[in-house]
């Protein structure tokens, strides 16, 4: 079996992948049945200025911490033709994505936006202050995620890689195996084995790497503080800060897809409509009007 063959049966198996859906710093991105984006929140910087997208295969958007000078975001979106499209804040180039072809999956980080090319080759750009975007030497990966300062890798053998900012331990993931699926928080990684159960490294000041005893989960989404796990009958767990109700998702069911902001989570429900917990102070939990987000 070839390179790209064996990337779509490894993607088959993590195709609840967080990518038709993502949850930023202050604003919340949705990708409809029809290739169009709808977002919510906050658009200082023209993060939600995504209108005119069409074609759209995978969405991805900036999260940051919450603090006093943070903040700004932006917003990514993956083309059915394997170019890239992105708005919002840029100081740092990390929206100069318009010369990547051949992409097949995106992430988004703090100041910076991270790509998959079919070849399992990456390519980054945006603030690299702490090497987070030193990922030109990776080879054979299928999927990435972007935190705070660090950014993940997972490999088509299912063992993982890391570079960046690694005080609290998050790069520590060389020894993970059996991983299908990865997720970045602010200070802490998230790994899912094939088996259904969780691992976690990083800060974990507020019990956000608390997964040990998790089981039968089908995908996973890391907060800045806090963690989210979709279970296959469709409900959710979640550990770690609680402050603004991020995870109350004891009552959610027929859950298909899941992804974890800054302050707030979100899920996507089996018909396409949406449902979110957490900080709405920007209105990036008003989701409940949404319908017809691709599955």
């Amino acid at each position: 079996m070839d390179y790209n063959s064996r990337k779509e049966t490894e993607f088959e198996t993590i195709r609840l992948r967080n990518d038709t859906i993502a949850a930023g710093r202050r604003h919340t991105v949705g990708l409809k049945s029809d290739g169009t984006v709808t977002v919510v929140g906050d658009n200082k910087y023209g993060q939600c200025n995504v209108s005119a997208w069409c074609r759209i295969v995978a969405v991805a958007a900036g999260n940051v911490h919450m603090a006093t000078n943070t903040g700004n975001a932006h917003t990514v979106g993956l083309k059915s033709d394997g170019t890239v499209t992105a708005v919002g804040w840029n100081k740092h180039d990390q929206c100069n994505v318009s010369k990547w072809s051949d992409i097949v999956t995106v992430a988004a980080g703090w100041c910076r936006t991270v790509g998959v090319t079919s070849d399992g080759l990456v390519v980054a750009v945006g603030r690299n202050n702490e090497g987070e975007c030193n990922v030109s030497s990776w080879r054979d990966i299928v999927a990435v995620t972007a935190g705070d300062w660090h950014t993940v890798g997972l490999k088509l053998d299912g063992t993982v890689t890391a570079v960046g900012n690694n005080k609290y331990r998050q790069c520590s993931v060389n020894e993970w195996s059996s991983i299908s699926a990865v997720s970045a928080g602010y200070l802490h990684t998230v790994g899912l084995r094939s088996d259904g159960t969780v691992v976690a490294v990083g800060r974990n000041n507020h019990g956000e790497c608390d997964v040990g005893g998790w089981r039968d989960i089908v995908a996973v989404a890391a907060g800045s503080y806090h963690t989210v796990g979709l279970k296959s009958d469709g409900t959710m767990v979640a550990v770690g800060l609680n402050k603004h109700h991020q995870c109350d998702v004891s009552g959610w069911h027929d859950i298909r897809a899941v992804s974890a902001g800054c302050a707030h989570t979100i899920g996507l429900k089996s018909d396409g409509t949406m449902v979110a917990v957490g900080n709405n102070d920007h209105g990036q939990c008003d989701v409940s009007g949404w319908s017809s987000i691709q599955q």
